[in-house]
């Protein structure tokens, strides 16, 4: 039920980032609507596809798409006090990322598939949206390139899964998981935490 709570709190999260990084782009109301839902429900919706897992989610349960359209245009209202929201954002989008992750890996054990694809379903989950956002403001994605994101996706799922093979309680394992993903993330953001970056130009090898 926790679990439950804490992905309305994401989804409404990550369509209010969809939704400022489409207005960075100068888009209509259309544009911003279409980036938050495809930015809140975009990492499930490609994590169903890639499973067979139909319907997909949000199908079927229409309050989803209303409540992400609407925070996006909500967005739009109180985007000029956003840098004074800014650490509460920050905080509610990393608690989405590790609840999209959890989430993920939830429905692929469900339908039985093997760790590594639990694994690799519980990451879809947790960063395809941010993907799809930058993607449709073109722009490298974010996700892959500045503090700990997937990184922090891919821990999470890890030690879910790890604590679940250790058959520690269901509640217990959330628990643990959830926090040490957010403050993983949290971490992160605070002392700049990155992997090292490849940088290839041909004509520096050609030298």
């Amino acid at each position: 039920m926790m679990l439950s709570y804490i992905f309305v709190i994401a989804i409404t999260a990550e369509a209010m980032s969809g939704a400022l990084a489409a207005g960075r782009r100068n888009m209509d109301l259309f544009g911003v609507a279409f980036v938050a839902f495809l930015t809140a429900l975009g990492g499930g919706t490609v994590r169903d596809m890639l499973l067979g897992n139909y319907p997909v989610t949000w199908t079927q349960h229409p309050l989803y798409i209303y409540l992400t359209i609407g925070a996006g245009m909500f967005t739009v209202v109180i985007a000029k006090y956003m840098r004074r929201l800014n650490r509460l954002f920050l905080l509610v989008d990393s608690m989405g990322l590790v609840a999209f992750t959890i989430i993920g890996c939830n429905i692929a054990i469900k339908l039985d598939y093997h760790l590594t694809v639990v694994l690799m379903a519980g990451m879809t989950t947790g960063i395809f949206g941010g993907i799809l956002r930058d993607i449709m403001c073109n722009r490298t994605p974010q996700v892959l390139r500045h503090e700990l994101y997937a990184s922090v996706s891919f821990m999470v799922a890890i030690l879910y899964l790890g604590l679940i093979y250790l058959q520690v309680n269901e509640n217990i394992n959330l628990l643990i998981s959830f926090v040490f993903g957010l403050t993983l993330r949290l971490s992160a953001l605070k002392w700049k935490w990155s992997l090292p970056v490849f940088s290839y130009s041909p004509g520096r090898w050609n030298d």
